[in-house]
């Protein structure tokens, strides 16, 4: 059932952007797809976060709010493609969003079968659907069927709901499916995020005739060279270590090509990222509460990263005016 149109996208190992709800948000998309592109290896696509489907098509504005990039040919400043995900469980109406959202530019299709949400998954989406592998298979024929056949659709996925029991099943409704790629995050839904991940399972999966991508607990380029060896797939999705490191996708292909002088200069020091992270605070918001907040919690995760970041935490961690804490930032360097 699958289909091998695509599969010249990843003749070179492919580098992507994952989709967190709540964080890799179109603001936060455009700041860490630039800073790729400035390092001189772009992602080479990225993924929404979910839109759920529920009870209708939904209207266009839903999309254009969750993916504004499809007013620009659907890619980012930087010239990064961003596909759509979508969330729901009836297939029908998962294939008739799909074919919506095609026809208003959406370059391919990604259903979300990995988030753990209690209540996403109390409302069966997202990693809930792992213990139902048929209604996978159900939906992702559908919307294969429902889009145009040069419009690639993929799923992402985790190792099983609350253990890995399903994992041949599930390896069975995809490869049934017509699903052109696979995304893994190698745990299940009640493991969370909680470490490690166990990249080893994804092994299971490489027998599909479909490419296969890796995903989960991937904070530095040595991680993601054993994650690589374990998983026995070259391709990534970078999630919350690209957002705590926004340079781990060039220190990645650093370790992968050291050979190459055009990536010696992959890392990216704190004074740098402070012009990113300005942008980032004059970025669009509902308002400056919203927007200070998320800076914040990305500042939060910075911290991990950066000793700086830490410092400035410190310094603004009570502070809501966005000016006093743009000087406080650019004191920081």
């Amino acid at each position: 059932m699958s289909n091998k149109l695509f599969n010249h996208l990843f003749n070179n190992p492919v580098r992507l952007l994952a989709p967190m709800e709540g964080l890799t948000d179109p603001l936060m998309r455009q700041i860490l797809t630039q800073i790729a592109a400035d390092l001189g290896r772009p992602y080479d696509w990225s993924v929404s976060e979910f839109i759920r489907v529920t009870q209708t098509v939904l209207p266009a504005h839903v999309f254009y709010k969750y993916v504004p990039e499809l007013h620009h040919n659907a890619k980012t400043a930087s010239g990064t493609p961003i596909h759509i995900q979508l969330l729901g469980s009836e297939a029908q109406l998962m294939a008739e969003n799909a074919a919506f959202a095609c026809a208003l530019g959406a370059p391919a299709i990604d259903i979300n079968f990995g988030c753990p949400a209690k209540t996403v998954n109390s409302h069966r989406g997202g990693s809930v659907l792992l213990d139902e592998p048929e209604v996978m298979f159900k939906i992702i024929s559908a919307v294969r069927k429902a889009v145009p056949s040069d419009t690639p659709v993929s799923a992402k996925i985790r190792l099983g709901y609350t253990d890995t029991s399903r994992m041949d099943d599930i390896r069975g409704a995809i490869a049934a499916s017509g699903a052109d790629w696979l995304t893994i995050h190698a745990r299940t839904k009640t493991q969370g995020y909680k470490p490690p991940a166990y990249w080893e399972k994804i092994q299971g999966f490489n027998s599909l005739d479909i490419p296969v991508i890796a995903n989960g607990e991937i904070w530095n380029s040595e991680q993601a060279q054993l994650c690589i060896r374990q998983s026995g797939t070259k391709h990534l999705m970078l999630g919350r270590g690209a957002v705590t490191r926004p340079d781990l996708i060039a220190q990645v292909d650093t370790a992968d090509f050291p050979e190459d002088e055009s990536l010696k200069k992959s890392v990216l020091l704190w004074q740098d990222l402070i012009a990113h992270q300005i942008k980032f605070l004059q970025g669009e918001a509902k308002n400056d509460v919203v927007l200070v907040g998320r800076y914040k919690q990305w500042l939060g995760m910075l911290t991990k990263g950066y000793p700086e970041a830490q410092n400035l935490w410190n310094e603004i961690k009570r502070e809501k005016d966005k000016a006093a804490i743009i000087t406080a930032l650019q004191a920081s360097s």
